[in-house]
């Protein structure tokens, strides 16, 4: 991973994961973002009381997911992780349902070009909140 300097200290994080961090995918920053992509599924992970939350939208169109907003209260690592999840499962047209729940952490790390293994347990959020929403898809589409 490139070390990156950042206010006079080591920055260990990939290009990949600077780029996601200062520049998230798909984040929701107004309710408007949410209700342009007229989500179907929601689903939300974490504990206020640790201090990471998330939160993930989902817009499904015959059986793919064509859009994605999230929100999250986390670190560089939950943030990026879940930007560059966004970016996994809407694009070529969108991922089908099924091979998105498959998504593990390990599927975004690579990706991303990994994360220092302290904070490997941060990127799990957002495949969570993602299997979350599929749930929550599924249980409206009955």
């Amino acid at each position: 991973m490139a070390d990156i300097k950042k206010h006079g200290k080591e920055w260990f994080y990939s290009k990949i994961v600077k780029e996601h961090f200062f520049h998230p995918k798909n984040m929701a920053l107004s309710d408007k973002d949410i209700e342009l992509i007229r989500p179907n599924g929601v689903g939300e992970v974490g504990s206020p009381a640790c201090g990471d939350v998330m939160r993930m939208w989902i817009s499904v169109e015959n059986g793919k997911i064509k859009r994605c907003r999230w929100r999250t209260f986390g670190c560089t690592s939950a943030i990026a992780s879940t930007s560059m999840l966004s970016v996994m499962i809407t694009e070529k047209g969108g991922m089908k349902l099924e091979e998105a729940e498959k998504i593990t952490a390990k599927d975004i790390l690579d990706r991303l070009g990994g994360l220092p293994p302290n904070k490997i347990h941060c990127s799990v959020l957002g495949d969570q909140a993602l299997k979350a929403a599929i749930k929550d898809y599924r249980k409206n589409e009955k």
